[in-house]
Protein backbone atom coordinates (compact mmCIF):
# COMPACT_ATOMS: atom_id res chain seq x y z
CA UNK A 1 0.00 0.00 0.00
CA UNK A 2 1.19 3.62 -0.87
CA UNK A 3 1.25 6.10 1.95
CA UNK A 4 0.23 9.65 1.64
CA UNK A 5 4.18 10.47 1.45
CA UNK A 6 4.79 8.10 -1.44
CA UNK A 7 1.15 9.05 -3.04
CA UNK A 8 2.38 12.73 -2.86
CA UNK A 9 5.75 12.67 -3.99
CA UNK A 10 4.68 10.14 -6.68
CA UNK A 11 2.10 12.72 -8.56
CA UNK A 12 4.95 15.53 -8.32
CA UNK A 13 7.31 13.20 -9.94
CA UNK A 14 5.32 11.73 -12.25
CA UNK A 15 3.40 14.74 -12.88
CA UNK A 16 6.41 17.49 -13.15
CA UNK A 17 7.25 14.74 -15.58
CA UNK A 18 4.60 15.31 -17.91
CA UNK A 19 4.56 18.78 -18.07
CA UNK A 20 8.01 19.56 -18.88
CA UNK A 21 7.16 17.32 -21.73
CA UNK A 22 4.46 19.22 -22.65
CA UNK A 23 6.20 22.52 -22.16
CA UNK A 24 9.60 21.09 -24.29
CA UNK A 25 7.28 19.58 -26.88
CA UNK A 26 6.02 22.48 -28.20
CA UNK A 27 9.21 24.52 -27.91
CA UNK A 28 10.91 21.91 -29.52
CA UNK A 29 8.48 22.15 -32.30
CA UNK A 30 8.77 25.83 -33.01
CA UNK A 31 12.48 26.29 -33.27
CA UNK A 32 12.13 22.73 -36.20
CA UNK A 33 9.67 24.43 -38.08
CA UNK A 34 11.37 27.99 -38.42
CA UNK A 35 14.39 26.22 -39.38
CA UNK A 36 12.90 24.44 -41.88
CA UNK A 37 9.72 26.67 -42.93
CA UNK A 38 11.66 28.12 -46.26
CA UNK A 39 12.40 24.58 -48.12
CA UNK A 40 9.03 23.18 -46.49
CA UNK A 41 7.46 26.11 -48.79
CA UNK A 42 9.45 25.90 -51.67
CA UNK A 43 9.09 21.74 -52.05
CA UNK A 44 5.14 23.09 -51.75
CA UNK A 45 4.54 20.06 -49.33
CA UNK A 46 1.13 18.99 -48.18
CA UNK A 47 -0.11 20.17 -44.78
CA UNK A 48 -1.07 16.54 -44.06
CA UNK A 49 2.43 15.50 -44.44
CA UNK A 50 3.69 17.99 -42.32
CA UNK A 51 1.29 17.40 -39.81
CA UNK A 52 2.13 14.05 -39.82
CA UNK A 53 6.26 14.65 -39.70
CA UNK A 54 5.39 16.64 -36.63
CA UNK A 55 3.44 13.86 -35.21
CA UNK A 56 6.75 11.41 -35.78
CA UNK A 57 8.81 14.33 -34.59
CA UNK A 58 7.06 14.32 -31.14
CA UNK A 59 7.51 10.72 -30.48
CA UNK A 60 11.03 11.02 -31.74
CA UNK A 61 11.93 13.94 -29.61
CA UNK A 62 10.38 12.54 -26.34
CA UNK A 63 12.45 9.53 -26.61
CA UNK A 64 15.78 11.44 -27.77
CA UNK A 65 15.88 13.64 -24.65
CA UNK A 66 13.36 12.03 -22.14
CA UNK A 67 16.74 10.68 -19.49
CA UNK A 68 17.37 14.93 -19.88
CA UNK A 69 13.49 15.98 -19.36
CA UNK A 70 13.41 13.26 -16.46
CA UNK A 71 16.33 14.33 -14.56
CA UNK A 72 15.36 18.55 -14.94
CA UNK A 73 12.03 17.58 -13.93
CA UNK A 74 12.83 15.27 -10.55
CA UNK A 75 15.40 18.48 -9.15
CA UNK A 76 12.91 20.92 -9.96
CA UNK A 77 10.12 19.79 -8.12
CA UNK A 78 12.75 18.04 -5.19
CA UNK A 79 14.15 21.69 -4.88
CA UNK A 80 10.65 23.13 -4.22
CA UNK A 81 10.32 20.78 -1.31
CA UNK A 82 13.37 21.63 0.03
CA UNK A 83 13.16 24.84 -0.21
CA UNK A 84 9.62 24.29 1.38
CA UNK A 85 11.56 22.29 4.52
CA UNK A 86 9.28 19.59 3.12
CA UNK A 87 12.25 17.06 2.78
CA UNK A 88 13.18 18.31 6.58
CA UNK A 89 9.71 17.51 8.12
CA UNK A 90 9.38 14.21 5.87
CA UNK A 91 12.64 13.19 7.51
CA UNK A 92 12.57 14.37 10.62
CA UNK A 93 9.08 12.32 11.46
CA UNK A 94 11.08 9.36 11.59
CA UNK A 95 11.21 8.53 7.58
CA UNK A 96 14.52 7.42 6.79
CA UNK A 97 16.65 8.63 4.03
CA UNK A 98 15.93 5.49 1.90
CA UNK A 99 12.41 5.08 2.73
CA UNK A 100 11.85 8.82 1.34
CA UNK A 101 13.16 7.23 -2.12
CA UNK A 102 10.92 4.33 -2.44
CA UNK A 103 8.85 6.80 -4.35
CA UNK A 104 10.58 7.83 -6.39
CA UNK A 105 12.09 4.18 -7.28
CA UNK A 106 8.68 3.59 -7.74
CA UNK A 107 8.45 6.39 -10.24
CA UNK A 108 11.55 5.52 -11.91
CA UNK A 109 9.98 2.13 -12.38
CA UNK A 110 6.84 3.62 -14.15
CA UNK A 111 9.11 5.72 -16.28
CA UNK A 112 11.43 2.82 -17.19
CA UNK A 113 9.08 0.64 -18.83
CA UNK A 114 7.50 3.63 -20.64
CA UNK A 115 10.64 4.50 -22.03
CA UNK A 116 11.17 0.74 -22.65
CA UNK A 117 7.65 0.42 -24.59
CA UNK A 118 8.55 3.79 -26.01
CA UNK A 119 11.71 3.10 -27.26
CA UNK A 120 10.98 0.00 -28.70
CA UNK A 121 7.65 -0.14 -30.33
CA UNK A 122 6.51 3.49 -30.98
CA UNK A 123 9.49 5.20 -31.18
CA UNK A 124 10.79 2.76 -34.58
CA UNK A 125 7.49 3.93 -36.30
CA UNK A 126 7.94 7.72 -35.37
CA UNK A 127 12.13 7.67 -36.56
CA UNK A 128 10.89 5.86 -39.74
CA UNK A 129 8.28 8.52 -41.02
CA UNK A 130 10.56 11.34 -39.12
CA UNK A 131 13.62 10.38 -41.06
CA UNK A 132 11.40 9.43 -44.47
CA UNK A 133 10.31 12.84 -44.27
CA UNK A 134 13.79 14.54 -44.23
CA UNK A 135 15.50 12.72 -46.50
CA UNK A 136 12.45 12.62 -49.31
CA UNK A 137 11.04 15.99 -48.89
CA UNK A 138 13.91 18.33 -47.28
CA UNK A 139 17.47 16.91 -47.84
CA UNK A 140 17.16 15.96 -51.23
CA UNK A 141 20.52 16.14 -51.64
CA UNK A 142 21.37 13.77 -49.10
CA UNK A 143 21.49 10.13 -49.52
CA UNK A 144 19.55 8.08 -47.40
CA UNK A 145 20.64 5.07 -48.82
CA UNK A 146 24.84 3.78 -50.20
CA UNK A 147 24.50 3.77 -53.24
CA UNK A 148 28.02 4.12 -54.61
CA UNK A 149 30.06 1.51 -54.29
CA UNK A 150 28.01 -0.83 -52.69
CA UNK A 151 30.05 -3.98 -51.81
CA UNK A 152 28.51 -6.52 -49.10
CA UNK A 153 28.85 -10.09 -48.18
CA UNK A 154 25.26 -11.56 -48.72
CA UNK A 155 26.10 -15.11 -46.59
CA UNK A 156 29.12 -17.24 -45.44
CA UNK A 157 30.42 -17.75 -49.17
CA UNK A 158 29.29 -14.82 -51.55
CA UNK A 159 30.01 -11.17 -51.77
CA UNK A 160 28.48 -8.46 -54.22
CA UNK A 161 29.59 -5.39 -55.59
CA UNK A 162 27.60 -3.12 -57.28
CA UNK A 163 29.82 0.55 -58.48
CA UNK A 164 26.08 2.45 -58.22
CA UNK A 165 22.74 1.24 -57.28
CA UNK A 166 19.77 3.93 -58.17
CA UNK A 167 16.72 3.41 -55.91
CA UNK A 168 14.15 5.24 -57.55
CA UNK A 169 14.69 2.83 -60.47
CA UNK A 170 15.66 -0.14 -58.62
CA UNK A 171 18.47 -1.08 -61.20
CA UNK A 172 22.05 -0.96 -60.81
CA UNK A 173 25.25 -0.94 -62.97
CA UNK A 174 28.21 -3.20 -63.09
CA UNK A 175 26.97 -5.83 -60.84
CA UNK A 176 29.63 -8.45 -59.83
CA UNK A 177 28.58 -11.80 -57.65
CA UNK A 178 31.87 -13.72 -56.30
CA UNK A 179 31.21 -17.39 -54.30
CA UNK A 180 33.43 -19.42 -52.72
CA UNK A 181 34.40 -22.45 -51.18
CA UNK A 182 36.91 -21.85 -48.66
CA UNK A 183 39.15 -19.87 -49.64
CA UNK A 184 38.94 -20.47 -53.29
CA UNK A 185 36.49 -18.84 -55.89
CA UNK A 186 34.10 -21.59 -58.15
CA UNK A 187 32.46 -19.26 -60.19
CA UNK A 188 31.85 -15.29 -60.80
CA UNK A 189 28.51 -13.87 -61.99
CA UNK A 190 28.96 -10.16 -63.86
CA UNK A 191 26.24 -7.86 -65.79
CA UNK A 192 26.48 -4.40 -66.77
CA UNK A 193 23.30 -3.57 -65.36
CA UNK A 194 20.84 -4.85 -62.46
CA UNK A 195 17.20 -4.88 -62.14
CA UNK A 196 15.07 -5.46 -59.44
CA UNK A 197 11.95 -6.35 -59.59
CA UNK A 198 9.76 -6.02 -57.12
CA UNK A 199 6.54 -8.20 -58.20
CA UNK A 200 7.85 -11.57 -58.02
CA UNK A 201 11.26 -10.55 -56.06
CA UNK A 202 13.34 -11.33 -58.97
CA UNK A 203 16.21 -9.47 -60.64
CA UNK A 204 17.22 -9.25 -64.17
CA UNK A 205 20.85 -9.09 -65.51
CA UNK A 206 21.89 -7.58 -68.88
CA UNK A 207 25.03 -8.15 -70.71
CA UNK A 208 25.03 -11.29 -68.43
CA UNK A 209 28.57 -13.29 -67.69
CA UNK A 210 29.34 -16.33 -65.93
CA UNK A 211 32.30 -18.06 -65.34
CA UNK A 212 33.07 -21.20 -64.24
CA UNK A 213 36.26 -21.79 -62.30
CA UNK A 214 37.70 -25.19 -63.12
CA UNK A 215 41.24 -26.67 -62.23
CA UNK A 216 42.70 -26.57 -65.26
CA UNK A 217 40.48 -24.29 -67.56
CA UNK A 218 37.62 -22.24 -66.99
CA UNK A 219 33.77 -22.23 -68.59
CA UNK A 220 32.63 -19.17 -70.00
CA UNK A 221 28.32 -18.46 -70.26
CA UNK A 222 27.20 -15.52 -71.96
CA UNK A 223 23.74 -14.02 -72.34
CA UNK A 224 22.12 -10.86 -73.33
CA UNK A 225 19.39 -10.74 -70.87
CA UNK A 226 18.59 -13.64 -68.34
CA UNK A 227 15.85 -13.04 -64.97
CA UNK A 228 17.04 -14.87 -61.77
CA UNK A 229 16.70 -15.05 -58.19
CA UNK A 230 19.25 -14.31 -55.70
CA UNK A 231 19.52 -14.91 -51.50
CA UNK A 232 19.08 -10.89 -50.95
CA UNK A 233 16.71 -8.39 -51.18
CA UNK A 234 16.98 -5.03 -52.89
CA UNK A 235 16.32 -3.73 -49.11
CA UNK A 236 19.46 -6.03 -48.31
CA UNK A 237 21.65 -4.43 -50.78
CA UNK A 238 21.69 -1.10 -50.07
CA UNK A 239 19.54 -0.45 -46.72
CA UNK A 240 19.07 2.89 -45.43
CA UNK A 241 21.48 4.09 -42.94
CA UNK A 242 18.69 4.54 -40.33
CA UNK A 243 17.01 1.06 -40.49
CA UNK A 244 17.96 0.03 -37.26
CA UNK A 245 15.98 2.66 -35.73
CA UNK A 246 12.73 2.26 -37.62
CA UNK A 247 12.68 -1.80 -36.55
CA UNK A 248 10.53 -2.68 -33.32
CA UNK A 249 11.79 -5.18 -30.56
CA UNK A 250 11.62 -8.52 -32.35
CA UNK A 251 12.69 -7.05 -35.72
CA UNK A 252 15.77 -5.41 -34.82
CA UNK A 253 16.74 -8.85 -33.34
CA UNK A 254 16.12 -10.66 -36.23
CA UNK A 255 17.60 -8.42 -38.59
CA UNK A 256 21.12 -8.09 -36.60
CA UNK A 257 21.19 -12.12 -36.52
CA UNK A 258 20.65 -11.82 -40.10
CA UNK A 259 23.33 -8.68 -41.04
CA UNK A 260 25.75 -10.72 -38.59
CA UNK A 261 25.64 -14.10 -41.21
CA UNK A 262 26.14 -11.88 -44.02
CA UNK A 263 29.36 -10.20 -42.52
CA UNK A 264 27.64 -6.68 -43.00
CA UNK A 265 29.73 -3.75 -41.96
CA UNK A 266 27.35 -1.79 -39.93
CA UNK A 267 26.99 -4.29 -37.07
CA UNK A 268 28.11 -1.75 -34.71
CA UNK A 269 25.90 0.59 -35.70
CA UNK A 270 23.12 -1.63 -35.36
CA UNK A 271 24.28 -2.98 -31.61
CA UNK A 272 24.60 0.92 -30.20
CA UNK A 273 21.07 1.47 -31.20
CA UNK A 274 19.97 -2.44 -29.69
CA UNK A 275 21.56 -1.54 -26.50
CA UNK A 276 20.65 2.19 -26.09
CA UNK A 277 17.11 0.40 -26.15
CA UNK A 278 18.66 -0.96 -22.50
CA UNK A 279 20.29 1.36 -21.62
CA UNK A 280 18.62 4.71 -21.84
CA UNK A 281 15.13 3.07 -19.72
CA UNK A 282 17.73 1.89 -17.08
CA UNK A 283 19.52 5.33 -16.36
CA UNK A 284 16.03 6.61 -15.11
CA UNK A 285 16.43 4.77 -11.50
CA UNK A 286 19.97 6.22 -12.03
CA UNK A 287 19.30 10.17 -12.78
CA UNK A 288 16.86 9.73 -10.15
CA UNK A 289 19.17 8.82 -7.34
CA UNK A 290 21.42 11.60 -8.91
CA UNK A 291 18.67 14.41 -8.62
CA UNK A 292 16.79 14.00 -5.43
CA UNK A 293 20.52 13.59 -3.94
CA UNK A 294 21.52 17.05 -5.32
CA UNK A 295 18.19 18.85 -4.89
CA UNK A 296 16.86 17.44 -1.49
CA UNK A 297 19.43 19.41 0.15
CA UNK A 298 18.55 22.92 1.05
CA UNK A 299 20.95 25.74 -0.41
CA UNK A 300 21.57 29.62 -0.09
CA UNK A 301 21.30 30.15 -3.70
CA UNK A 302 18.29 28.61 -3.65
CA UNK A 303 16.68 26.48 -6.90
CA UNK A 304 18.45 28.46 -9.04
CA UNK A 305 21.86 26.84 -7.93
CA UNK A 306 20.02 22.97 -7.98
CA UNK A 307 18.87 23.64 -11.48
CA UNK A 308 22.27 24.50 -12.62
CA UNK A 309 24.20 21.38 -11.14
CA UNK A 310 20.98 19.64 -12.61
CA UNK A 311 21.69 21.04 -16.56
CA UNK A 312 25.19 20.25 -15.97
CA UNK A 313 25.42 17.15 -14.87
CA UNK A 314 22.55 16.66 -17.77
CA UNK A 315 24.59 17.63 -20.81
CA UNK A 316 27.65 15.52 -19.52
CA UNK A 317 25.45 12.38 -19.21
CA UNK A 318 23.65 13.33 -22.74
CA UNK A 319 27.65 13.82 -24.00
CA UNK A 320 29.30 11.24 -23.07
CA UNK A 321 26.18 8.75 -24.18
CA UNK A 322 26.75 10.43 -28.10
CA UNK A 323 30.30 10.51 -28.03
CA UNK A 324 30.47 6.66 -26.96
CA UNK A 325 27.91 5.67 -29.20
CA UNK A 326 29.90 7.56 -32.04
CA UNK A 327 33.15 5.89 -31.63
CA UNK A 328 31.38 2.39 -31.16
CA UNK A 329 29.84 3.09 -34.72
CA UNK A 330 32.69 4.47 -36.27
CA UNK A 331 35.33 2.01 -34.90
CA UNK A 332 36.48 -1.37 -33.10
CA UNK A 333 35.09 -0.21 -29.89
CA UNK A 334 32.54 -2.46 -27.89
CA UNK A 335 28.94 -1.49 -28.66
CA UNK A 336 27.97 -2.73 -25.32
CA UNK A 337 30.78 -1.08 -23.65
CA UNK A 338 30.00 2.58 -25.22
CA UNK A 339 26.54 2.67 -24.49
CA UNK A 340 26.53 1.21 -20.89
CA UNK A 341 29.29 3.11 -20.02
CA UNK A 342 27.64 6.50 -18.98
CA UNK A 343 25.35 4.44 -16.78
CA UNK A 344 28.10 3.02 -15.27
CA UNK A 345 30.34 6.22 -14.35
CA UNK A 346 26.75 7.98 -13.57
CA UNK A 347 26.16 4.95 -11.10
CA UNK A 348 28.95 5.22 -9.14
CA UNK A 349 28.40 9.03 -8.78
CA UNK A 350 24.92 8.43 -7.57
CA UNK A 351 26.11 5.53 -5.29
CA UNK A 352 28.37 8.99 -4.39
CA UNK A 353 26.08 11.61 -4.01
CA UNK A 354 23.23 9.66 -1.79
CA UNK A 355 25.78 8.44 0.62
CA UNK A 356 26.79 12.53 1.06
CA UNK A 357 23.06 13.49 1.36
CA UNK A 358 22.19 10.54 3.98
CA UNK A 359 24.38 12.95 6.11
Amino acid sequence: MLSILDRYILKKYLGTFILLLLLFIPIGITVNLAEKIDRMLENEIPLGDILMFYLDFTVYFANLLFPLFLFLSIIWFTSKLANNTEVIAFLSSGVSYYRFLRPYFIGATIVCLGAFFLGNYLAPMASKGYNEFIYNQLNTEKRARKQSNVYRQINDNEYIYVSYFNVKELSGSNFTLEHFEGNEMTYKLAASRIKYNAKDSTYTLFNYTKRDIGEREDQIERRQKIDTTFGFQMEDLTPVKYIAETLNFNQLNAFIRREKAKGSNYISRYEVVRHKRWSLPVSAYILTVIAVAVSSVKRRGGMGVNLAIGIAIGMVFIFFDKIFGTMAEQSSFSPFVATWFPNFVFGILAVYLLKNAKR
